[in-house]
């Protein structure tokens, strides 16, 4: 049955003019919210055919709905307190960026935030059609221990420093503008000058999920050829900043790797992992903390280790499982901050939490 449509449902919304008219479309820009009950109700708009609404983790697909005859599709979506969520349009099975948001994420992706969600200094708002800047050092890495070979670009951000090490880091380059948001925060003062390593993950499951490869072939093959590369790099005070499974690794790497990284930034870590979690109904349903958790409980002494822990406050089913970690973590001998940013498990919501830990863990 279709939903029983106002005769002007936009109003509460600011959108004057008839919907689906030039005076409408002229005036439209979307997402907008407007408080409801101990949240927000948000309008979406789309131009043209029939669509779907994709956020990447808060929540299912949500169908947009035509207005009458026009060209006016749109959906209200109930949006919980603080929220900043990416999502992208759906429509005849390709992926598009939301034209009415000037805010993007990449080509076909774009973020809303609800209006009490903080504010993310140093990112810029970049529209889909925006080009993100390149680093200009880019070292061809073909590796023994991983196999295969990848682009590995290196940026200087504020003349460069210490190493930060970034997990996924193709994301980081091309739908998240790290290398812009690093360059302002140095320069604004609230990050000493840091080299920016971008490692891209060839295939994340096998190289993040708590083996030593990875990390033995950045000790031994990677930092070598950072080191070779004319940018100024502090291979002395590494920091890994990683997210998700990334973030998994990263932690990884300090209890089994101490030498290599006594520095970690880590957003949302997956440490509901353990061998064969992939496969259960619910990955997130087994052992609390899962093979970390255990790690840490045989003992290891974490007192050379600084970790910023962060996760979304949204990530209801992540939190025992990160809880945990960062208590055993500390209880190790780490100096641990914990904070809880205003998302679910998006890279959108990471962005603050990524710039001020990576500060905070150089310490």
């Amino acid at each position: 049955m279709r939903p029983v449509i106002d005769e002007h449902p936009f109003a509460a919304f600011g959108l004057p003019g008839r919907p689906g008219g030039d005076a409408f479309w002229a005036a439209a820009r979307t997402p907008v919210s407007i408080p409801a009950d101990d949240g927000w109700r948000t309008l979406f708009l789309w131009r043209g055919s029939e669509a779907v609404l994709d956020f990447e983790s808060w929540s299912s697909p949500v169908p947009l709905h035509r207005w009458g005859g026009t060209d006016c599709w749109y959906a209200e979506v109930r949006m919980p307190a603080r929220l900043r969520v990416t999502y992208r349009v759906l429509a005849g099975g390709v992926a598009h960026a939301d034209p009415l948001n000037p805010v993007g994420a990449g080509a076909d992706r774009s973020v809303v935030a609800t209006p009490d969600a903080p504010a993310q200094p140093h990112w810029p708002a970049l529209g889909a059609d925006d080009v993100l800047p390149l680093p200009r050092t880019r070292i061809r890495w073909s590796s023994d221990r991983l196999g295969g070979r990848r682009t590995v670009r290196v940026h200087p951000a504020g003349g460069g420093g210490p190493v930060v090490l970034l997990l996924d880091g193709d994301d980081w380059l091309y739908l998240h503008p790290a290398v812009t948001a690093f360059d302002a925060a140095v320069a604004a003062g609230d990050m000493p000058p840091v080299t920016l390593v971008f490692l891209p993950a060839k295939d994340r499951e096998a190289e993040f999920t708590c083996r030593p490869e990875l990390w033995e072939a950045v000790r031994d093959e990677l930092l070598p050829l950072v080191a070779e590369s004319g940018v100024p790099a502090g291979l002395e005070r590494l920091v890994v900043a990683g997210q998700s499974l990334g973030g998994l690794s990263a932690l990884y790497a300090a209890l089994e790797f101490p030498e290599l990284v006594s520095r970690v930034a880590c957003q949302s870590g997956s440490f509901w992992w353990a061998p064969g979690t992939e496969a259960l109904p619910d990955p997130l349903g087994g052992a609390v903390g899962g093979v970390l958790a255990e790690r840490l409980r045989r003992g290891a002494d974490l007192s050379r280790l600084r970790c910023a822990f962060d996760v979304g406050e949204h990530e209801r089913p992540m939190l025992p499982h990160c809880e945990l970690t960062e208590t055993l973590t500390e209880q190790a001998g780490a100096t641990v901050r914990v904070s809880r940013s205003a998302s679910g498990h998006d890279r959108a919501g990471w962005r603050h939490a990524l710039l001020r830990d990576v500060a905070w863990a150089l310490g």
